[in-house]
């Protein structure tokens, strides 16, 4: 299953807006005899992939798989009849499908093909690359991750940095896991407070292959962002403002310049964050970052939209004056489930879901 998991993890970028499966095929002997990952291009799912490459071998073999065979015609035919049409002996699986319409129908149609079937092998590993799609097959909206690089003290930002310019706090190695974590997203979500103050380009410089290309959101209820900044001069139809504003001269020069533009109803002077999701979820988004400011960061999750945070802290304090995570004081009242620190080069990284996508 550890090799399956791998595999899925390639399948991370390429496979949405499907779930991102690994598969194994061995033989009784243990020897691997067929293995693929999904490409959603490709059409064909891990199972399939595995079963193609390892051919008559496939009989008698055991299939580790890191998502429940489907059971239904999609794009392509159900795996489950695929594997039973192999004449496999046993399927091992990670974890259930989390649509509610088709969980353990798959394992159902394996055990009445004659088929063994063990579930639930190394199920949070397999849940943790999929958890977006889980929220989104079950509720249509993205999977929100609120992300950010914080002092001892808390801090995101020193107090006095020229406009425009960037100051990193974490480390190169913090830097590199947080454009893996974009590669592994299918937008990102800023404030237009952000954009003027730091001037970013928010793109995915993994270097990881991905299907579509990382869809750089920025709230803006006035439309303020400079067409000057560098997320305007680099858009090529990946650059979404959500606006509150009237038809103007300033939209139009905007969508000029490349920029795509939606309004949305205001609440209290913002965009809705919960209409911004939901939009996002129309569009097939399953998973997206938030990096933000203090305001935007407090009002996500005041608005209960975040679903996990990804903190990276880095060994430094910025003072009193700098900026804080949270605006006025905010809090996070949930209690957060699923816990975890981990080192990374001098930082450490601070995990923790507020909300769990698989229920």
């Amino acid at each position: 299953m550890a090799r399956a998991l791998e595999l899925a993890e390639r399948s991370v970028g390429v496979s949405s807006p499907n779930p991102a499966v690994g598969c194994v095929l061995v033989q009784r002997d243990g020897s691997l005899v067929g293995e693929g990952y999904h490409e959603y291009d490709k059409l064909d799912h891990a199972e399939i992939v595995a079963l193609k490459q390892a051919g008559e071998k496939a009989r008698g073999a055991t299939a580790y798989v890191t998502l429940e065979p489907c059971s239904h015609q999609g794009r392509t035919g159900p795996c489950a009849d695929a594997l039973i049409a192999a004449q496999v002996s046993r399927v091992v699986i990670a974890i259930g499908d989390p649509n509610p319409q088709v969980n353990g129908q798959g394992v159902a149609k394996l055990w009445a093909g004659g088929i063994f079937v063990t579930t639930d092998v190394l199920r949070d590993e397999a849940r943790a690359l999929n958890d977006g799609f889980a929220k989104y097959i079950q509720h249509r909206l993205p999977f929100v991750t609120l992300k950010a690089g914080v002092s001892l003290d808390g801090r995101i930002a020193p107090g006095h940095v020229p406009m425009g310019q960037t100051h990193y706090i974490t480390s190169e190695a913090s830097r590199a896991a947080a454009q893996r974590m974009r590669h592994a997203s299918d937008a990102v979500i800023t404030g237009v407070d952000t954009v003027i103050a730091d001037d970013p380009l928010l793109t995915d410089r993994s270097g990881l292959p991905r299907r579509r290309p990382l869809l750089r959101v920025v709230l803006d209820s006035s439309l303020r962002l400079p067409v000057s900044s560098k997320l305007v001069k680099s858009a090529q139809g990946d650059l979404l403002i959500f606006h509150a504003s009237p038809a103007s001269d300033r939209v139009w020069g905007l969508e000029d310049a490349g920029v795509r533009l939606e309004r949305l109803e205001a609440v209290d002077g913002h965009v809705s964050l919960p209409h911004v999701l939901k939009r996002l979820g129309e569009m097939q988004v399953l998973s997206a970052m938030l990096e933000a400011g203090s305001r935007l960061n407090s009002a996500a999750l005041a608005q209960g939209i975040v679903d996990k945070l990804c903190l990276f802290y880095a060994p430094r304090f910025l003072g009193s004056d700098a900026v804080p995570l949270l605006a006025d004081g905010g809090r996070i009242e949930p209690a957060m489930k699923r816990i975890s620190w981990k080192a990374i080069g001098d930082d450490v990284c601070f995990e923790g879901y507020l909300h769990n996508p698989w229920n």
